[in-house]
């Protein structure tokens, strides 16, 4: 049994690919062919792009959470919690919550010789501190053959610094460090600055230049020592799904006693967050008009094929066709080259974009130069994470597009009279 085709798909399909062969429809054939390809590049790079940025805004989540734990709840004033141990174990029977471990955040600067750094210090439980930090994630998180968090005992003041804060500062494991802490001490001459001569005991390697250029990790009876604290001043919690957090720290919230706040690890990068949607919006926006242009390219191309087809749009007419099969004819010429440009597109940008950290590095050594210095990016390689969230409605867009732009064309050619195409035929 042989399948017949509506006479207006055969017809419609003959004229996207008729021309070629001959030399008086080139013309339109290349412009029927730029519009496809302007489609198909201008799908291929919205695909990348949002790629690009779902990868790189989780790259840097994931990383992030490396360090920074998914909810905190702290002190208002910046001092001591006052009932610590109550306020843990309440936290902890929450169903979400995973893991809890005390810290104390404190400012102050790290000094080695004449060279002088300012850094966030966070004092930490070392036996507590895995059950909030993801190491699974951080697997580079302390570097091979290196202490982590381990070495840190109460009493040794041993420090734990991040490996770009001790690269700027010249520091191995072993090597002396001064900490000084901003709450100086009163003296007959003045009040001096508090220093404390420690040593550095590991390394860690986050993979986030924020985190690794400027924390440094002590034991938190230590940390308390050094700023005057009875306790720590906050508590680090690890949740079951992290895109929760907001939704339960507004439930631990009304149970804690007076003075103490919650905020989730949204709140504490929000301003970084926002950005990214803003620039992925505004991406979209932007390539979205480029994928537009080019579909619009189909309107000139149909008006010259229709333009050209005038005597057998004439012919069909006398043959007994309907206006309806004439637009339908031409819109499907049109249907055919956004459809073409379109899943080509779409599969071209989903090779490059899973297969991008192979890509890019290559360019860079073609090129001798490095796209994403990690001082600026935070991370130092390209990543990517494909979602159909962003890649269907690019292609259901480009597709729309590709059909409102040969409407107005096909219409002209379903208003073509018969009599008039014929008279100089």
């Amino acid at each position: 049994m042989t399948l017949k085709l509506p006479y207006e798909l055969v017809l419609g399909w003959r004229y996207t690919r008729a021309g070629r062969a001959t030399r008086r429809n080139g013309f339109i054939s290349f412009i029927s062919g730029v519009s496809m390809l302007g489609i198909g590049l201008g799908v291929a790079a919205l695909v990348i792009v949002l790629s690009v940025m779902n990868g790189f805004q989780k790259e840097v989540r994931d990383r992030m959470l490396s360090v920074v734990s998914h909810i905190e709840v702290i002190s208002v004033d910046g001092g001591a919690l006052e009932d610590m141990e109550g306020t843990l174990k309440q936290v902890k029977a929450h169903p979400q919550v995973m893991g809890a471990a005390p810290f104390i955040a404190a400012q102050a600067l790290l000094a080695r010789g004449e060279d002088m750094k300012g850094v966030l210090v966070r004092g930490i439980d070392p036996a507590l501190e895995p059950s909030v930090v993801d190491l699974s994630v951080a697997s580079q998180g302390f570097n091979e053959g290196m202490p982590g968090i381990q070495a840190l005992s109460p009493g040794k003041f041993g420090v734990v610094l991040g490996v770009d804060l001790a690269r700027q500062l010249g520091l191995r494991v072993g090597d002396p460090v001064t900490l000084i802490a901003p709450n100086g001490q009163v003296t007959p001459a003045g009040v001096l600055p508090r220093l404390k001569q420690m040593e550095v005991v590991g390394l860690f390697n986050s993979g986030h230049y924020a985190y690794d250029s400027a924390l440094v990790m002590l034991h938190v009876a230590d940390a308390g020592k050094i700023f005057r604290l009875e306790g720590p001043t906050g508590i680090r919690l690890k949740i079951k799904d992290l895109h929760e957090a907001r939704a339960v720290a507004k439930e631990l919230a009304p149970a804690l006693p007076m003075g103490m706040a919650v905020r989730d690890w949204t709140q504490q990068n929000r301003t970084w967050f926002a950005a990214v949607q803003v620039e992925k919006r505004m991406m979209f926006i932007i390539l979205t008009l480029i994928v537009a242009v080019a579909a619009f390219n189909l309107v000139s191309t149909l008006v010259m094929t229709v333009t050209d087809k005038r005597a057998d749009i004439a012919i069909l007419r006398t043959l007994g066709a309907s206006p309806q099969s004439i637009m339908g004819i031409f819109m499907v010429q049109g249907a055919m080259v956004g459809v073409i440009g379109t899943l080509g597109g779409m599969l071209l940008g989903l090779l490059i974009a899973f297969n991008i950290d192979v890509i890019v590095p290559a360019l860079e050594a073609v090129f001798q130069a490095s796209f994403l210095p990690k001082d600026i990016y935070l991370i130092s390689r390209m990543p990517s994470d494909p979602q159909m969230s962003d890649i269907l409605p690019v292609v259901l867009i480009s597709l729309l597009l590709s059909f409102v732009a040969t409407v107005y064309p096909s219409w002209r050619a379903s208003q073509v009279n018969p009599a008039e195409a014929l008279r100089y035929e």
